[in-house]
């Protein structure tokens, strides 16, 4: 193979590396890789607000949003002020979803006995077999829910896995995109706070 073959092929496969971690869902893929071999951990900001035009979006606008859970019960935003609304969307074919599954589970075996929080970890495809089918391989204790409604845009945009956690007031407190760890001290004690208030 001559040095310009070589020069050529080189070239081709950096510019194809650099669109694979622009593209968001390989970029959630390789996110995952490198914390596998504890290359890169994602920072969390819970201890800022997030942006403007998120924070401030009152529950009251979404009271017709609800989910309904593997038993058929159904649970209505608006029925869940004054509590603190961990929701959770995700899908069973998405692997970074898969893989922060177990530290969703450490945060809610912490307040599964706690009546100001509620879990309402939202399988977006409503596919109820194979969701309940991963939980019970990976043991896992987390409730699974469904939706019930349209997932208001500023909930849930384009990406999974993503995370909403509602103030007492129904308010965002925060939202992040993509896979976390939610067994870190900073969301339990952001958590705290927001049942403290």
């Amino acid at each position: 193979m001559s040095p310009k073959t070589k020069k050529i092929i080189g070239n081709v496969v950096f510019v194809l590396f650099i669109g694979l971690l622009i593209w968001p869902t390989s970029r959630s893929y390789f996110q995952q890789v490198l914390m596998k071999i504890g290359f890169f951990k994602p920072k969390l900001e819970f201890n800022s607000a997030p942006k403007e035009a998120i924070t401030g979006a009152v529950a009251s606008a979404f009271n017709n949003v609800s989910f309904v859970n593997s038993q058929g019960e159904t649970a209505k935003v608006a029925d869940l002020k004054g509590k603190v609304v961990f929701i959770n969307f995700w899908a069973t074919w998405c692997p970074p979803c898969r893989a922060e599954m177990p530290s969703i589970n450490v945060l809610y075996d912490n307040y599964k006995d706690n009546s100001n929080i509620v879990f309402l970890i939202v399988e977006i495809e409503g596919n109820k077999a194979k969701a309940e089918t991963f939980v019970k391989e990976q043991k896992l204790t987390l409730p699974i829910s469904f939706p019930d409604s349209d997932i208001p845009k500023e909930w849930l945009s384009e990406s999974i896995p993503s995370t909403v956690i509602l103030d007492k007031e129904g308010r965002v407190a925060t939202r992040h995109e993509g896979m976390a760890d939610y067994s870190s001290p900073d969301v339990d004690k952001f958590i705290q706070d927001l049942i403290n208030k």
